[in-house]
């Protein structure tokens, strides 16, 4: 049998749309990725850990300051959320 490859998107739809993960990141990695703009009124130290909630397909949601605030985000828009070590 060949192997079939899934697109993000087709991947993500894959049996669990609602299904999201949890992972630590670094606030350099935001910063990094988001724009100057956005992080006006923000104040994050680039060593300061904070927890990002991603769809199935890997696209970053939202980012909160702790595991606990980054669960329960997910879960008040009816979301399944796992964590990812």
């Amino acid at each position: 049998m060949t192997p079939q490859l899934l697109t993000n998107e087709a991947f993500a739809a894959l049996g669990a749309p609602d299904l999201v993960y949890v992972r630590p990141v670094t606030a350099a990695e935001i910063i990094a990725d988001t724009p100057v703009s956005a992080l006006r009124g923000f104040e994050l130290s680039p060593e300061q850990t904070l927890y990002a909630v991603h769809r199935a397909d890997g696209e970053r949601l939202a980012v909160l300051g702790d595991r606990d605030s980054a669960m329960a985000a997910a879960l008040a828009h009816e979301l399944a959320p796992v964590s990812v070590h």
